[in-house]
């Protein structure tokens, strides 16, 4: 039976040698680039094209047709190949159309070698593109699937390829449209082929089709000019049929049981990691396929409900009940059928999630992990840490870890005004489901509440920073001008890791953005010069992380432009702000501050949805990592790191 996929949705492989068959409306270019886990291509090695039209374990036709057969054999791509991408392009020069829009929408198909459909995808909604990613098959837990993508580009091969990663993408493009130039000079169909094709004639005399590997080419027969492509292969030559290909085990319907760091990787983190956002994607793409399809449901129901109520003379009586009806019950089984599709793909995800999450090591683990009962102070940094969860309205009991990468390339404000977080806050009171850390979860808390909520998820942070880091690694630093902040950072400083109190007022402010300046500004000319080891005693090479509370009261112009030259330059020598404070109140100094937000990475002391991700553009909400109310394993943890520090230190 075939799965008809909309786009962003999914479908699992019950085989690996497969036929991606392509219908368009005009003729198209069609291509396969084969990227590892994150889809980057390594080269334009990777690209099967008309040019280039045989990579190991694909074969695509070397002429723009409107039909074509893509071979694919997944068993005999190389071991870094994670995701197949099909690739349409519409050809250039006078005659082609400005875009996909100006033609009938591109279908694409995956069937079996023996012809039976496995899949298919109509590229609907394209307009100017001229250049589309069709559909993906990637490798999910040692299995294949196939995702209907559908993602256009208005600036055709080249932007679809630079998209992928691929630094000569303008080179190759101009490379594919001379080869396929080449080949429409070659190959020149008569009307009589056409009729053939579309009578349905085998693939063997398909102009623009390419042949499939492992079988016997076609015996050459006379033909008048223009009766059909020419054939060059020598009339002597005889070549022995290949040996028949065994049909593939058929696989079972059930999804294979999920593992704990089955993605690639070197190292169980870096699996971890990787297994982690494969299911933020699949998530993604899972529930855009269940909006798509909800949406198509409400445009087809409103257009019956149109077509019914057209005529003047049937708007009303049995004959209209009727109609209106039928088109309700049609909506309502493409909404089952949609939430049938979704609630399989979230059933997989949930019990994937329950097999990870208890086996993610601290540094991306939850506070109320098992894990931290027996941490110990790591001997190197991880390749990420955990900054909060991730979820959708449409499966709230569904977190997904927030992993940033190590070292920070960007700093962090934590958003401690009310703004903005209404829609979140109503969104946890109709699904009470859990709750939130110290977070208060029986009403929306007040200004004063989200001030110590954003100063204790900045806490937090810092806390889980200095956990995952060496000891010593990472020093903690504090501005807070009007001194409020020090209850809050009571488990900093007496566990040591904060080593004194703040200085407070603007004195404060000024001596510790002079001493971070000095700081950046003697590691830069180190690291240019090569000459680490002739930085002053007094530089505290240790990577620093500097929060800022209360921001802008107590800073002066000159400190905001202290302020905004750490946040651009400090990362890559070290030092990394987490600011805490009211956007609102920031936007005091204009303009001036805007490059600084810019520059940050925003969360928020309470879920707030303003994350969007790359691929389809959710609005996921971001939930802060807190540890349970109560609990003591943030003194524990900051306790055993104090122990460790000594012994570090000699």
């Amino acid at each position: 039976m075939t799965a008809e996929l909309v786009r962003g949705q999914n479908h699992p492989l019950d085989r690996t040698r497969v036929e991606i068959r392509i219908t368009a409306g005009g003729p198209v270019i069609a291509g396969v680039t084969l990227g590892d886990e994150r889809g980057t291509l390594s080269g334009v090695e990777a690209v099967a094209h008309p040019g280039a039209p045989r990579r190991p374990g694909i074969e695509v036709p070397r002429q723009a047709a409107s039909e074509h057969r893509v071979a694919v054999d997944l068993d005999a791509l190389p071991e870094a190949v994670h995701r197949v991408s099909v690739l349409l392009a519409l050809p250039a020069g006078a005659g082609s159309p400005a875009g996909f829009g100006a033609a009938a929408a591109p279908r694409v198909a995956i069937t079996g070698l023996d012809g039976g459909p496995l899949a298919g995808y109509t590229i609907t909604g394209l307009g100017a593109e001229a250049a589309v990613v069709a559909v993906e098959l990637y490798r999910r837990q040692g299995a294949w699937k196939v995702r209907a993508v559908g993602q256009g580009y208005a600036d055709g091969l080249v932007a679809m390829l630079r998209d992928q990663g691929l630094p000569q993408a303008a080179e190759l493009a101009a490379e594919i449209e001379e080869a396929v130039s080449l080949g429409q000079a070659r190959a020149v169909p008569s009307p009589k082929l056409s009729a053939s094709l579309e009578q349905g004639a085998p693939p063997s005399v398909a102009a623009g089709r390419a042949e499939q590997p492992g079988a016997a080419p076609a015996a050459p027969t006379a033909s008048a000019p223009g009766d059909g492509p020419i054939d060059y292969r020598h009339p002597q030559r005889r070549t022995a049929p290949a040996p028949a290909v065994p049909a593939a085990p058929a696989a079972s319907d059930a999804p294979p049981a999920p593992e704990a760091g089955d993605a690639a990787g070197w190292s169980m983190d870096e699996r971890l990691y990787n297994q982690v956002w494969g299911m933020f994607e699949d998530l993604a793409r899972s529930v855009a396929a269940y909006r798509s399809a909800c949406d198509f449901a409400a445009s087809r129901l409103e257009q019956e409900l149109d077509k019914a109520l057209a005529d003047p003379r049937s708007r009303m009586g049995a004959a209209a009940d009727v109609a209106r009806a039928t088109a309700r019950d049609k909506h309502a089984a493409l909404v089952a059928q949609a939430r049938e599709a979704l609630d399989r793909d979230l059933a997989q995800l949930a019990a994937e999630s329950d097999v990870v999450e208890p086996a993610l090591p601290p540094a991306y683990a939850r506070w109320d992990s098992p894990v931290w009962q027996g941490y110990h102070v790591p001997l190197e940094p991880p390749m990420a840490f955990r900054l909060g969860d991730l979820h959708l309205p449409e499966v709230l009991d569904l977190r997904i870890p927030m992993l940033v990468r190590l070292p920070l390339e960007r700093g962090l404000w934590i958003d401690s005004g009310p703004a903005g977080y209404a829609p979140a806050l109503d969104l946890e009171r109709e699904y009470p489901r859990r709750e939130l850390g110290s977070a208060l979860t029986d009403g929306p808390p007040d200004e004063a509440e989200l001030r110590r909520l954003a100063l204790d998820a900045a806490v937090a942070v810092a806390a889980r920073l200095l956990a995952v880091h060496p000891a010593g690694d990472l020093a903690v630093q504090v501005i807070d001008p009007g001194g409020t902040a020090v209850p809050a950072l009571a488990p900093l400083l007496e566990t040591g890791a904060l080593r004194e109190p703040p200085a407070p007022g603007a004195q404060g402010v000024a001596a510790t953005l002079e001493a971070l300046t000095r700081r950046v500004d003697l590691v830069q000319m180190a690291v240019r010069n090569r000459a680490a080891d002739s930085l002053p005693p007094d530089v505290d090479i240790a990577e620093q992380l500097v929060i800022v509370h209360d921001f802008p009261h107590g800073f002066d112009d000159r400190a905001v432009t202290r302020l905004r030259y750490l946040a651009d330059e400090g990362p890559a020598v070290g030092v990394h702000l987490l600011m805490v404070a009211d956007r609102a109140q920031a936007q005091e100094y204009g303009p001036i501050l805007d490059p600084l937000w810019r520059s940050l990475l925003r969360i928020t002391p309470v879920p707030d949805a303003h994350l969007a991700d790359p691929w389809v553009g959710h609005a996921w909400t971001y939930e802060p990592s807190l540890a349970p109310r109560g609990s003591q394993v943030l003194r524990q943890v900051l306790g055993r790191l104090a122990q460790a520090r000594p012994a570090h230190r000699h």
